[in-house]
């Protein structure tokens, strides 16, 4: 998939996240939010050329949220808390389903601050 492909989705998974929100569907909504930020945080890591994480990856023939944490960080603060977001919405939005709409809603609104991320790469 080419990076404007990914980034096409990216942008899909947001305004599905956004619907389901609308609708009250705080676990699924969440779970969008969270794919749209780790989808982001591999397209940076391919654009900005992180070969040791990539390697990584690689050799594990799979991404590890270890990774994600160490490309967010790299970025800048405004990832990493971007990311720290989304990883929320992913563990206790949809796994633990414990948050309420409206913590999706200001979570989702940060992770949503990732477009202006991967459209300057």
């Amino acid at each position: 998939m080419s990076g404007s492909q990914i980034r096409s989705q990216i942008l899909n998974w947001i305004i599905e996240a956004d619907e389901l929100l609308s609708k009250g569907d705080v676990v699924q909504a969440s779970e969008k939010y969270y794919k749209a930020a780790e989808e982001a945080l591999k397209l940076i890591a391919v654009k900005l050329n992180m070969t040791d994480i990539l390697e990584k990856v690689k050799k594990r023939r799979r991404w590890d949220s270890v990774y994600l944490f160490e490309v967010a960080k790299r970025v800048s603060l405004e990832v990493w808390e971007i990311w720290l977001s989304s990883w929320t919405l992913h563990v206790y939005g949809f796994h633990e389903m414990k948050l309420k709409i409206q913590d999706v809603k200001e979570k989702g609104n940060k992770v949503k601050n990732i477009v202006y991320f991967i459209n300057r790469l």
